[in-house]
């Protein structure tokens, strides 16, 4: 439903204009401006002194491209508007393409912006005044920030058009639209650390509780892209606790898609938390207003997310959460599936390949379960190659290893070589340099299949037990964790008696 706040004054005409089409009524209401407060949303317009006020599009329902500040009242300018907020661009060509034909070009850089068209910041139109010099520049940053093809993106220039649009903007409210897209392009750009001050800075000035908490939210978008393990506890806290402040006024703003969103987000929260319940909940409601708004995709990438936060659960001594956890993912493949997603198919099948390796049931079946994990593994190994994903495959190598080793015994081959293989192609990538603390827990998982392999009875392997003390020593000298040390130093002194033992 699209508001339209004016003085009683004005209604009759308005009404007049909208009755110009059959059932527009359905789709507008016509409220008293004195008597309601003008929401900041694209679906609204603000009708007075003779003139059609565009309204800061706060609740991100259309791109954020800035119409001329007011435009004169009359059906054509009216009706045009309308008809491009309801994505007739037909009928919004009909009514300005001889009464208005700038104002159209204008309404199509919208709709070129939400269809993902590049456009040339040349076709911008203005008039000198304050307000268009300002806006002038506002939609010059906009447009190479959010409609430039990626091989004409100029990232000093766009951040100097918002600069210059901050410098002219014409009161806090509008200086405000503007930083928070200056601060997502730096959180795009890996400038994340030069966003949060702004965003910061920002909400102490004098503006509306509605850009307030757009710019909350989106300084919960920069905390969250800060978060590495280990968590820090205290941004974590900080995070939950304006999360959930923003949450409460999207729910009075009726934006079900926006609460869904931010539920999601609060959920990889509390799963970092270890807030595992807390987290449940969030994902169960996020999922829910998804799917009743047949929005399958975030609804699978809501149970994606809640796939994972079983997975983490289950492993805390809950294995009870392993099935549930295998379900959520599942669910997630039918719409993240290899052809569409393949990233995203191929960290299900990783997890799926976790939880089967270690799904609770009875012996006769385990063998069952260990062919679909390694079939798991396989299909995330086949996407997530050493050449294009060294990082991910590292990763996966390393899990489907320790989950060879608890597969139970095959016939026809040794798990533990099998392991062994996969952790030398993890330590292949994960280099002292670039990953030390990954590569001390590989070698140590390494080191731990090298003993359940055994040596012969007769020979010792004098290259193989070298290479396992050398292993051993390295994590010992370079790890700065106590219990890594020791585990390390643990290794070290069975080997000796080993050696001993032969001798």
């Amino acid at each position: 439903m699209l508001l339209i706040y004016a003085p009683i004054k004005y209604h009759e005409q308005l009404k007049e204009f909208i009755a110009k089409e059959n059932r527009l009524d359905e789709l507008i209401e016509v409220v008293d401006y004195l008597e309601n407060r003008p929401i900041s949303s694209a679906n609204n317009l603000l009708v007075k002194k003779e003139e059609i006020w565009p309204l800061i599009d706060w609740h991100n329902l259309q791109p954020p491209y800035l119409l001329p500040e007011s435009l004169p009242l009359n059906a054509a300018n009216f009706l045009g508007i309308i008809f491009s907020k309801l994505q007739n661009y037909e009928k919004a060509h009909f009514y300005l393409s001889k009464n208005n034909p700038t104002l159209f070009l204008e309404l199509d850089f919208i709709n070129r912006l939400q269809q993902g068209h590049a456009i040339d910041p040349k076709e911008l139109v203005s008039h000198y005044s304050p307000f268009e010099e300002y806006r002038l520049m506002h939609n010059q940053a906009i447009l190479r920030h959010y409609a430039s093809m990626p091989n004409s993106f100029d990232l000093d220039q766009t951040v100097y058009f918002y600069g210059e649009a901050l410098q002219s903007a014409p009161n806090e409210e509008y200086k405000a639209f503007t930083l928070r897209h200056l601060a997502l392009l730096l959180m795009d750009v890996g400038k994340t650390e030069k966003a949060i001050p702004l965003l910061k800075a920002t909400l102490e000035h004098d503006i509306s509780a509605e850009a307030k908490t757009e710019l909350k939210h989106t300084l919960c978008q920069a905390w969250m892209q800060k978060l590495s393990a280990p968590y820090d506890l205290e941004l974590l806290e900080k995070l939950k606790k304006t999360l959930w402040n923003v949450l409460q006024e999207y729910e009075k703003q009726k934006r079900p898609i926006d609460v869904a969103l931010l539920l999601t987000d609060a959920g990889v929260i509390a799963n970092y938390s270890e807030s595992w319940s807390e987290s449940l909940g969030y994902f169960n409601r996020a999922i829910n207003i998804f799917e009743n708004n047949n929005l399958a995709e975030l609804a699978a990438n809501a149970q994606y997310r809640k796939g994972i936060l079983l997975f983490t659960w289950a492993k805390k001594d809950n294995p009870q959460f392993f099935r549930p956890a295998a379900e959520s993912f599942q669910t997630a493949t039918k719409i993240f599936t290899r052809a569409s997603s393949p990233e995203v198919y191929a960290d299900i099948q990783h997890h799926l390949g976790m939880i089967y390796s270690e799904i609770p049931d009875e012996v006769k079946k385990k063998g069952i379960w260990a062919a679909v994990s390694s079939s798991a593994f396989q299909e995330a190994l086949a996407i997530f190659t050493k050449e294009n994903y060294p990082y991910e495959y590292a990763t996966v190598c390393n899990h489907y290893g320790n989950a060879l080793t608890n597969y139970p015994e095959a016939k026809l081959s040794d798990n533990f070589e099998k392991a062994i293989y996969y952790y030398q192609e993890a330590l292949d990538i994960r280099t002292t340099e670039k990953y030390p603390l990954e590569r001390c827990l590989t070698i140590l998982n390494y080191l731990e299949a090298q003993w359940h392999l055994g040596m012969p009875e007769d020979k010792f392997d004098e290259k193989r037990f070298q290479d396992m003390v050398k292993k051993a020593e390295e994590v010992k000298n370079s790890s700065e964790d106590e219990k890594i040390k020791k585990e390390a130093e643990n290794h070290l002194n069975k080997l000796d008696r080993l050696r001993m033992a032969y001798a």
